[in-house]
């Protein structure tokens, strides 16, 4: 699964690396947390590629609260399709979610142990994601919520844990925000593992636990773990 992330490279690489004519500077976060909002690309009317901030933690449009989000981080690419909260979404409404690595908890005597995977080559990524837009029934409050797309991790991440989110390779991008495109078959052929080679991680601080901590120190190796892909 996804339950943290980071994402801290400056604006000019992120603009970079996704084409964007227009790209606001955002804070560094080294440890983005369920609930929070966070950065997405999708596509505009007008067909440019847009950066939204979106909840993390999607509601359906039918669903009668909000609440139900904090249920709704991740979705398994091998139910996506099928999933009422997620069908329509998955057909109409991708984006995708900007990071630079992610975390993932390892089973450890004394509790389990965070691990931060990234790239081999330091590079903004692009998680899979899934949007909705939702107005509360009771208020009339708009909400645009977003999950991250999960698979099974690949060989060299799954002995840190079974499930990893979908990075999306570059040439996928276009194709996954195009709300035109509903070919779920296609799409679910996107879904798979990102390449072993291309990853890289290591055991870091059990700080990153807390939402509320936050800082560069977060991603920092420690302990006696081997980087996976090194």
């Amino acid at each position: 699964m996804c339950g943290r992330y980071a994402f801290f490279s400056p604006a000019e690489a992120v603009k970079r690396t996704f084409a964007l004519d227009l790209m606001p500077a955002l804070s560094p976060r080294y440890n983005i947390a369920p609930t929070q909002s966070v950065p997405a690309l999708r596509v505009a009317a007008e067909g440019s590629r847009t950066l939204v901030m979106l909840h993390w933690g999607l509601v359906p449009r039918w669903a009668k609260e909000r609440a139900i989000g904090n249920r709704m981080i991740n979705a398994r690419s091998e139910t996506v399709a099928e999933k009422p909260a997620y069908r329509d979404a998955f057909c109409h409404r991708r984006c995708l979610v900007l990071a630079d690595g992610w975390y993932e908890w390892q089973a450890a005597p004394g509790g389990k142990q965070p691990w931060f995977v990234r790239l081999r080559d330091p590079r903004p990524i692009a998680f899979a994601g899934l949007w909705e837009r939702w107005k509360d029934p009771a208020g009339g409050e708009l909400l645009e919520s977003c999950t991250i797309v999960t698979t099974e991790a690949s060989e060299s991440i799954r002995r840190i844990h079974d499930r990893m989110p979908v990075v999306l390779a570059e040439q996928s991008w276009d194709r996954w925000m195009d709300p035109a495109f509903s070919d779920t078959a296609a799409l679910s052929k996107t879904l798979g593992p990102y390449e072993a080679k291309e990853l890289q991680a290591w055991q870091v601080s059990r700080l990153v636990n807390a939402p509320k901590n936050e800082g560069p120190k977060l991603i920092e190796a420690e302990g006696s773990g081997t980087a996976v892909g090194a």
